[in-house]
């Protein structure tokens, strides 16, 4: 924090809406590095942490770590009325039922589904580690007094799967940031010489396509060199991935940024001709919102997916859609979208428009809302000082 944008906009909704802010997270690795940070008005504590590597095993290790420290830190923060864990992991329930002792409500924030996610990045089907995340699911489920979910394929796994109620599940999306995210004047000098640039904006871990957009530009460039593209983002797969742009031949082509400050990637953005979203369709892929979508979306750029359940629903018309994990129509969609300025315009001109109706933060800040006033309903406030209900001031 404040880098998860999603948190960050529900900590600033909450805030204005009179609730005391606390959030527990890890340090990050060049930014955001202090140990304590209060910034506007919300109060960081963090933690340090290395990321996993080497498989499952890897991911235990951190997820130990980082359970110890989220423990050891929300015990200083002291008593709170709402507890609210972001997965993945399923394993945040555990803190949050040492606060709900306390006289905590559990609000479970739902980004990723990680049954799916398992198999999806790991390929090792529905063996016992597939077995033991869908029972730490359970209990996430089990523990929370309330659910929120990021689109309505969620809500319906936490209703058929977590045999939640639906009056204690809410679909808050995420939603770009209008304020920080908006089109700049393009500079032509980010193509590279080029007429036209690609851009490529999110993580980089081995479910997030980023190998099959580069043997997608691949095939591009064996009909087309009139393109330079740029992929901004970092993860666990960023070095394969660079690796596997030499392999490819696309050295010249392909420049990898890593992670940006945000008015970088928007001069990217601004310029950018094309953007991809080349999430192949797995389990978790088809019914997860990519935020990258509606990142571009909100910038007035086109997008080449693939077709993808949520991903339809989240760009509708504003994006062209190549059968799911085939590269090959994926580049003859970028070809074709690339000869076409004024189909670019119509796109970006609708994903704005869904970006400022439909799919704008104002709905999900009212959905954030009413989940909290459902999770502390006919309960006192715990948390001393301040001013609020009961004249206190509610903490999370």
């Amino acid at each position: 924090m404040p880098f998860d944008r999603r948190v960050w906009q529900e900590c600033a909704t909450l805030r204005d809406a009179g609730w005391e802010v606390h959030v527990v997270c890890p340090r990050g690795e060049r930014r955001d590095t202090e140990p304590e940070a209060v910034i506007d008005g919300v109060r960081i504590h963090r933690y340090p942490l290395r990321a996993a590597t080497g498989g499952p095993a890897g991911y235990l290790r951190e997820y130990g770590t980082a359970l110890w420290h989220t423990l050891r830190l929300a015990r200083r923060v002291g008593p709170v009325d709402v507890v609210h864990a972001c997965n993945p992991p399923d394993l945040l329930f555990l803190p949050a039922l040492w606060l709900k002792r306390r006289g905590a409500r559990f609000v479970f924030d739902q980004h990723d589904l990680v049954p799916e996610l398992y198999l999806s990045r790991f390929g090792r089907g529905e063996d016992l580690l597939y077995r033991g995340v869908r029972a730490l699911e359970r209990l996430t489920y089990r523990s929370a007094d309330v659910v929120l979910a990021t689109n309505e394929s969620y809500r319906d796994v936490a209703l058929r799967r977590g045999g939640k109620r639906p009056e204690d599940v809410f679909v808050v999306r995420s939603a770009p940031d209008t304020g920080r995210f908006h089109p700049v004047p393009p500079e032509p000098e980010l193509k590279e010489g080029k007429p036209h640039l690609l851009c490529y904006l999110g993580v980089m871990g081995p479910q997030d396509g980023v190998d099959y957009a580069l043997r997608a530009l691949a095939r591009l460039r064996e009909e087309r060199t009139d393109w330079h593209a740029v992929f901004v983002g970092a993860g666990d797969a960023f070095d394969a991935m660079v690796e596997l742009s030499r392999r490819l031949g696309l050295a010249e082509h392909v420049r990898f940024t890593g992670r940006i400050p945000d008015a970088d990637l928007v001069r990217y953005l601004s310029t950018a001709d094309v953007c991809l979203s080349p999430d192949p369709r797995n389990p978790l892929n088809d019914v997860s919102t990519m935020n990258k979508v509606l990142e571009y979306m909100v910038m007035g750029r086109p997008i080449v997916s693939f077709d993808l359940r949520e991903a339809r629903v989240s760009a509708g018309d504003a994006a062209v859609y190549a059968p799911a994990n085939d590269e090959e129509a994926f580049a003859r969609l970028v070809g074709r979208l690339l000869d076409d300025p004024e189909e670019r315009a119509r796109m970006g001109k609708i994903g704005q428009e869904r970006i400022g109706g439909p799919l704008a933060w104002r709905n999900s800040q009212r959905a954030l809302l009413d989940a909290y006033a459902a999770a502390v309903r006919g309960r006192a406030p715990v948390a001393a000082g301040g001013r609020g209900r009961a004249g206190k001031r509610p903490r999370r």
